[in-house]
């Protein structure tokens, strides 16, 4: 254990020592040793984005096995891209990863730039993930700013104001950690400590490196931060879903580049980023027709706020789809089509999967 009162950099080694003896197994981690492929970098860490490791591992597996490369994955079509994509959610990320991966082959012959600077100008590559991919790929002195690290540092220096208010001191002391060399081990040394000792509920403070040192810890307060300010609800909307059936096959368009689900395959239906009024809601159905309600509605959590939809469904004989955008999906197919989760629920709804 370290002294009290140690330098950042005393903290840094205990931490660094603590991490070779504990470092979790991640399919995308390099062994000790051995360099880190930037584009695995570069992958889990957007996939990782408001996402669990538990979720990403499946996906990012699946994802490397078919386009091993960034070449592969830029050369790949985003239909493509977005079908593999769907289940983890935050379907942005998607489209920037798709993008990001057209630069890099474009722009940089297939190599992903090696400062912080200079891989925010990239699309869908924020602070955290810069820095991240900078010190993790090219053992860059950056500082990897997620939620675990907020938590630790919060909780190291009692941090009395909220996270909000505290991000800049947040990175003025984790950058003041960084050791000399190790610069990747160390981001990943702050990430999983946060993950697997500093959590967010009962914290394993006894097996902590940093213990002696941890203001939160001397106060017996380590669940007291970071400090939280009060959240407000989130608003709650509703709208509608049409599934129009031909025979044993269900109608699908393709959603606008832009927006919720951007150019994803997904059922019509009312817009979602505001309260559609139910009486308005068969405006939005694609063709007029017997559409019946189901009668339970089918519940879904974005970001920023909560939905419940009703799902109409009717039937057709009509071999045209009804909409432009529109095409028919055999019934068997829809587990193909990279629905989002919240058209699969309305499917799961409409006994089609």
């Amino acid at each position: 254990m370290i002294k009290p009162s140690a330098s950042p950099r005393k903290r840094a080694a205990a931490l660094l020592a603590w991490y070779d003896a504990h470092r979790r197994d991640l399919p995308w981690r390099a062994r000790p040793g051995e360099r880190a492929d930037p584009y695995a970098v570069w992958l889990s860490e957007i996939m990782l984005q408001q996402t669990t490791v538990a979720a990403v591992k499946g996906y990012y597996e699946t994802f490397l096995a078919r386009w091993p490369t960034v070449e592969a994955l830029a050369a790949a079509p985003l239909d493509e891209v977005l079908a593999a994509w769907a289940g983890l959610g935050y379907y942005a990320r998607a489209r920037n990863l798709h993008a990001c991966a057209g630069r890099i082959a474009r722009d940089h012959g297939g190599r992903f730039p090696q400062s912080a600077a200079a891989l925010r100008s990239l699309p869908g590559v924020g602070p955290y993930t810069a820095g991240a991919i900078a010190a993790i790929a090219f053992d860059a002195p950056a500082a990897a700013i997620d939620g675990n690290v907020e938590r630790v540092m919060a909780r190291l220096h009692a941090i009395a104001a909220p996270l909000r208010q505290a991000k800049p001191l947040v990175r003025e002391l984790a950058e003041a950690m960084l050791p000399a060399a190790r610069a990747g081990d160390f981001a990943q040394a702050l990430m999983d400590l946060g993950a697997t000792v500093c959590t967010p509920r009962a914290p394993k403070c006894g097996a902590c490196p940093l213990s002696t040192e941890c203001a939160a810890y001397a106060a017996d307060a380590a669940e007291a931060y970071p400090v939280k300010e009060k959240k407000a609800g989130k608003p709650k909307r509703r709208g509608a879903i049409f599934i129009l059936r031909r025979g044993d096959c269900a109608l699908v368009v393709r959603r606008p580049a832009k927006g919720l689900f951007g150019g994803m395959t997904a059922f019509p239906a009312t817009p979602f980023d505001r309260d559609a009024p139910p009486e308005a809601w068969l405006d939005f159905a694609p063709c007029p027709a017997k559409w019946r309600a189901l009668p339970e509605t089918v519940a879904h959590v974005f970001t920023h706020f909560a939905l419940d939809a009703t799902v109409f469904v009717a039937q057709t004989t009509s071999a045209r789809p009804a909409v432009a955008e529109g095409r028919w999906a055999a019934r068997g197919d829809l587990d193909k089509e990279g629905l989002p989760t919240l058209m699969r629920k309305a499917a799961a709804a409409a006994g089609l999967l």
